[in-house]
């Protein structure tokens, strides 16, 4: 079904012409879930496209969106954590990285400019638009990684890594806020889960690409471990070239993307947010506007959950090679292939987390849950006696704290409002989880081989508190969502808003 209506007329098409009438009952035959669902039933209820007709737009805009961006974020992911193959590979006798706390502090450098770059790079996202300003930055650190190649110094590497945290600072914060922009706040879930299960390719497989990689040890005289980092580096490059093309504006400009939205369609995406939320178009930028939320204290404990759980992803995700290795013994080819099963299992979980979390319209039981997968993970990985059975605590830990990321990354999205007060919550939020990708770096030291106490010890403590945080700010959104129910406070400036738990 069509109807004529004015170009300014976006939330309120006007029904004046009639183009069709076959499609009435189809607009109305919403499948037995929507219709069981007050909320969804209000979204998918449009004046212009019926319901077959909205989900094939939308998912036109997933394989857009999400896949590129699901791309590219697999190769940030390759480039940023490839050090714990490479040090197997050579690089550690190479340039001398087992004196003191030279690979530590290798690891770390990259996060302080990373956290500190992140903000402003999401402003420049909002301002230049991501489909220029990520595409440019991808072929600008995949450079950077084919210099990581030609390192001759350990001092080298910690100038390419301060680098490369300055380029990869815009990438995450931007797509978590893109991607929150495109969609309503329960359709959210399982495209943040997407990107990341195919970011989490990287996890899996990356060990494996790394040990192909290194079969060209002695190619024009250089160790494998260098030829890790030129690879995947050339890899970066051309998928920036592609990213160019097939990236897409913010939905406000959907239109003016290459082979994407027309502008019926872009302004059926823009009402269906602001039938949402009403936030589909951003307001004008002043700093005091992207400031101001700072001073909302839920949005710094949204923060520091993001700190615990990427705290614990980071540090499995670079140490994990050397645990395999060192701690529980295995050889040097087994330990990068065994790598990827934990991150298979940890996909599942993650799927099926975000699923139910669209499907019920809940967040918060769901990072509880995952966080007591992890806890029952992490003493059966620190303290079993076979490596057998501490490699199967490497399964619980790795698929309980990754299936985290994508439910709290759903969690403030849900539950915040407004343009800019969403890019600052991102931007705050993966911040946050920079600075845990410093603590992470940390808490498994080579020192403590081959149990880890202490950094089993700092895991189990990170999601002990993720449960706390996430039960105390649940508890408050049930209790202002009962207020505003009885008109006795308004939710985030709207009075139909109702956070989610």
């Amino acid at each position: 079904m069509r109807y004529a209506y004015s170009s300014n007329s976006i939330m309120h098409p006007q029904a004046d012409e009639k183009v069709s009438d076959s499609s009435t009952d189809s607009r109305h035959a919403l499948n037995e879930e929507t219709a069981s669902d007050p909320t969804r039933l209000a979204i998918d209820n449009d004046p212009v496209y019926s319901y077959k007709e909205q989900r094939k737009i939308i998912h036109r805009v997933d394989r857009r969106l999400i896949i590129t961006c699901g791309i590219i974020y697999c190769f940030s992911l390759i480039d940023r954590g490839n050090l714990g193959n490479a040090s197997i590979a050579g690089m550690t006798d190479d340039l001398s990285l087992d004196v003191g706390f030279r690979y530590s502090t290798i690891v770390l450098v990259f996060f302080p400019t990373y956290v500190l770059f992140q903000p402003p790079a999401t402003l420049l996202s909002r301002k230049l638009g991501p489909r220029k300003f990520l595409a440019s930055i991808t072929l600008l650190w995949g450079t950077l990684e084919i210099g990581f190649g030609f390192a001759n110094k350990w001092t080298d590497m910690i100038g390419l890594r301060i680098a490369l945290g300055v380029l990869e600072a815009g990438l995450y914060p931007s797509v978590v806020y893109l991607l929150a922009t495109w969609y309503s706040r329960y359709d959210v879930g399982k495209r943040y889960c997407a990107f990341y299960v195919i970011g989490c390719l990287a996890l899996a497989f990356g060990g494996v690409l790394a040990y192909g990689l290194m079969q060209m040890n002695g190619l024009h005289g250089l160790r494998g471990w260098r030829w890790i980092f030129i690879m995947e580096g050339v890899f970066t490059c051309i998928c920036s070239f592609f990213a160019y093309f097939l990236l897409v504006d913010f939905p406000d400009k959907a239109d003016q993307s290459w082979r994407f939205l027309n502008t019926d369609e872009r302004d059926f995406i823009i009402r269906r947010i602001n039938k949402d939320r009403d936030d589909a178009i951003p307001e004008k930028f002043t700093l005091a506007r992207f400031l101001r939320p700072a001073l909302d204290i839920k949005i710094w404990i949204l923060a520091f959950i993001s700190f615990l759980i990427i705290t614990v992803t980071t540090s499995i995700s670079v140490f994990l090679p050397i645990i395999l290795r060192n701690g529980m013994g295995f050889t040097i080819a087994e330990s990068q292939c065994l790598i990827a099963p934990p991150y298979c299992f940890a996909a599942i979980l993650m799927i099926t987390s975000a699923y139910l979390g669209d499907r019920y319209h809940v967040r918060g039981p769901i990072l509880v849950f995952n966080s007591l997968v992890a806890l029952i993970g992490l003493p059966v990985m620190g303290f079993a006696s076979s490596s057998g059975a501490r490699y199967f605590g490497v399964f619980l830990v790795t698929a309980g704290t990754n299936a985290n990321i994508p439910v709290a990354l759903a969690y403030q999205a849900n539950n915040v409002r407004g343009q800019w007060k969403r890019a600052l919550t991102s931007a705050l939020f993966v911040g946050c989880g920079g600075i845990g990708g410093i603590s992470g770096g940390t808490i498994f030291r080579a020192q403590d081989a081959p149990r880890y106490i202490p950094g089993i010890s700092a895991a189990i403590a990170c999601n002990c508190l993720v449960v706390v945080c996430v039960m105390g700010l649940s508890g408050w959104y049930m209790y202002a969502n009962k207020q505003a129910d009885k008109g006795k406070r308004v939710n985030e400036g709207s009075e139909s808003f109702r956070y989610t738990l």
